[in-house]
């Protein structure tokens, strides 16, 4: 399977953005996905932000971004969304998706095992 991130960009503060992540190359979309944002200057940390169960009803966020941010997935287009609005200048980050291993934790991104690309978001003030 490959995972592709994309829909970053730039983009004011108190703006919104929604990021996707398509899969490609399964033979089922049922699996668990994260995504997680790594920080410039800290390229060995990658923040878990969201994450979503296969079948889409488990709904996981980081405490930092409730209220903000919201995971959704359509199945059938094979396809994770990370909703993010009222952005912040401390949401600039590169953001990843990655799938999860079946007896994982979402809160770790040792816990996934396949990862798109990333995505940049940068958020200015």
């Amino acid at each position: 399977v490959q995972l592709q991130a994309f829909g970053g960009g730039l983009v004011q503060a108190g703006g919104s953005l929604r990021l996707s992540c398509t899969f490609s190359g399964h033979t089922s979309s049922y699996f668990p996905v994260g995504w997680f944002r790594q920080f410039l200057g800290k390229e060995k940390d990658r923040d878990f932000v969201a994450g979503i169960s296969g079948g889409g009803a488990g709904q996981y966020l980081a405490d930092s971004v409730k209220g903000q941010l919201t995971i959704s997935r359509d199945n059938a287009k094979s396809t994770v969304y990370l909703q993010m609005n009222n952005l912040k200048p401390e949401d600039t980050a590169v953001y990843f998706c990655a799938r999860r291993y079946n007896t994982g934790t979402y809160y770790l991104a040792s816990d996934h095992d396949v990862w798109g690309q990333g995505t940049q978001v940068t958020v200015s003030s």
